[in-house]
């Protein structure tokens, strides 16, 4: 079956500027009543909007590509909602709830196309900003419609090295047990003077948009663990268009799948250079104290 990824990426692009977008806008700080979504020691959080935008988008996912599949976050269900090699929609209706919640003006809508369990379409919009950044595989990234020289951003960044980068760290909902102690003890080590002694972190509060911002040469790295396919699929596709790369969160993670729940995702590099990007990714590794693993 031959798929026209760059028409998908047009048909999302729509998608999330004409119809998700302004809901996200015009609900964000007036939703105080929420549920947690999974237990009382958690802060992940979900509104009744999240499902109302999934909702929105699936039908009209359906309706242009009936045969296609979807995972939506919203109507996942554990052990059941599984990726396969089919053309897979994986959806984020609303990446940063907490954000969304609070009405700080950075979540956004996270729309991502997988095939072969490849991620090969990825759309993502701040409604707050204006910000669309999208991707298809072989076609680059565009930045509100327009493309991007991800290459010049690149030769202004510099060379990819871990004590002169800035490094995405998202603590997650889960604020307790093995996950919650190696993230912390990661976390010291790469700021400390003696290990990674990184410029600093920034959480940003949205997977997507933080994936999005490194394509666009903002930050250098991304690294988290408890995350879902819905959060990165979209960023993983922009972000390789970009020269970036994405293996997993704990050593010697080369080769991953959307689904591997840890990440560490990383910016290119001036002129391609993989011998580079690599020994970014060992220097990371070796302040990781711990595994991360989540069932």
């Amino acid at each position: 079956m031959t798929v026209d990824l760059a028409s998908i990426e047009k048909f999302l692009c729509d998608l999330a500027t004409e119809k998700v977008g302004p809901i996200i806008k015009s609900k964000s700080g007036t939703q105080q009543d929420y549920d947690l979504k999974t237990g009382s020691r958690r802060v992940d959080i979900v509104t009744a909007i999240d499902k109302q935008v999934e909702k929105l988008i699936w039908e009209s996912i359906r309706a242009q590509y009936p045969t296609f599949k979807f995972i939506g976050e919203e109507s996942y269900v554990e052990g059941e909602s599984k990726i396969t090699d089919d053309p897979t929609f994986i959806i984020d209706p609303i990446d940063g709830t907490t954000n969304f919640v609070h009405d700080f003006p950075f979540s956004c809508t996270s729309l991502g196309l997988t095939i072969n369990k490849e991620p090969v379409v990825g759309v993502i919009y701040n409604p707050h900003i204006d910000l669309l950044i999208s991707a298809s595989k072989g076609n680059g990234i565009r930045v509100n419609g327009k493309g991007f020289d991800h290459q010049a951003k690149l030769e202004s960044m510099g060379s990819l090295v871990l004590n002169k980068s800035v490094v995405a760290l998202q603590p997650g909902s889960a604020r307790e047990g093995k996950n919650f102690k190696t993230k912390m003890a990661t976390y010291e080590k790469l700021l400390s003077c003696d290990y990674g002694f990184v410029h600093g972190f920034r959480n940003l509060g949205s997977s997507a948009m933080t994936m999005a911002y490194i394509a666009m040469g903002y930050l250098d790295s991304y690294w988290d663990g408890g995350c879902y396919s819905w959060d990165v699929c979209a960023g993983w596709c922009i972000l390789k268009e970009a020269g970036g790369r994405v293996v997993g969160a704990n050593p010697d993670e080369w080769n991953i799948e959307v689904d591997n729940r840890t990440y560490l995702a990383v910016r290119g590099t001036i002129n391609n250079d993989v011998d580079e990007q690599k020994k970014y990714i060992k220097d990371f590794w070796a302040c990781v104290d711990g595994q991360l693993k989540y069932d």
